[in-house]
This record gives structure tokens, C-alpha cells and sequence, in this order.
């Protein structure tokens, strides 16, 4: 849990390539109780060259949360969860899937590869703000997540 009168920004990793809902998501987490930091990563090479600190990302933050998106360019959502929950140093960052996919074997792949948990986007503006919301109101208000390394 965070503690919402540190003023320290919780560092999250949307990976996402539709550019209207990473603007969705960043309207929706700036209502949050939590000051939020966002990087976004654009397909699922750059969420790994973020995650590991390659160039040009050597400083970026160690996310607190990745909310990830399954259907993305150059490298497939599913590989990054794969890749993620493989390596030592990142598997304990909760990843979020947050995708268009409601089908059965994704979500049974998707916890295969220890997703965190798995949410269907909703195709409704409002109920889009209302599950980044409930998001932003669980992990980062409720759960006790791992301390940045």
C-alpha cells in the first residue's frame, strides 16, 4: 500500500499502441488518490528495454506496476508477460493484463504465465474510466506491493 500523503510517484508501465486509450488511461489515473508516474512503452521491445534500463531507458524507473496490453507490434504482449515472469529481477512487478481479448485461451495463457490478473477492456468510454479507476483504487491502494529495488 502507498502512502497516499508521501508525495512520492508510484512508477507504472503502461504497454499499449492504441493511442487513445494511453490517453484514456493517463486522464483516468490523474484523478487518482495516488501521484502517478507514467512511461509508456509503445510495443512490447520497448517494454523490455524500459523494464531492463537499455538505451535509451537507463534511468527510467523501476515500475511498481505494468498494466499490459496482449495484442502489440514487434513483439507479442504474451512474449513480454513470458519474459517478464522468466526474469529474476522483474517477476515480482504485478502485471496487469489489460486487453481487448475476452477469449478463454488468453486468459487461461495469461495466468499460465503468472499474470497478476486479467482484465477485458471495455469497448464503453465510461466503463473504460471505470476499470482504470478500480485499477489505480486496487493496486495502488490496497495492495501491499514489493518496494522498488
Amino acid at each position: 500500500m502507498f502512502d497516499a500523503q508521501a508525495r512520492t510517484p508510484v512508477h507504472i508501465l503502461p504497454v499499449e499502441d492504441n493511442p487513445g486509450d494511453v490517453r484514456l488511461t493517463v486522464e483516468a489515473l490523474k484523478e487518482g488518490k495516488i501521484l502517478v508516474d507514467l512511461q509508456v512503452a509503445r510495443d512490447g521491445v520497448e517494454a523490455l528495454a524500459i523494464l531492463r534500463r537499455e538505451a535509451p531507458f537507463e534511468h527510467a524507473p523501476r515500475p511498481d506496476l505494468i498494466l499490459l496490453d496482449l495484442n502489440l507490434p514487434r513483439m507479442d504482449g504474451r512474449q513480454v508477460l513470458e519474459i517478464i515472469k522468466a526474469d529474476a529481477q522483474l517477476r515480482y512487478i504485478p502485471v496487469v493484463v489489460l486487453t481487448t481479448s475476452a477469449a478463454e485461451q488468453d486468459i487461461l495463457q495469461a495466468y499460465h504465465l503468472h499474470a497478476n490478473c486479467y482484465i477485458t477492456k471495455p469497448v464503453d468510454l465510461e466503463q473504460f474510466i471505470r476499470v482504470v479507476k478500480a485499477i489505480d483504487n486496487f493496486w495502488l491502494t490496497i495492495v501491499c506491493l514489493p518496494q522498488n529495488s
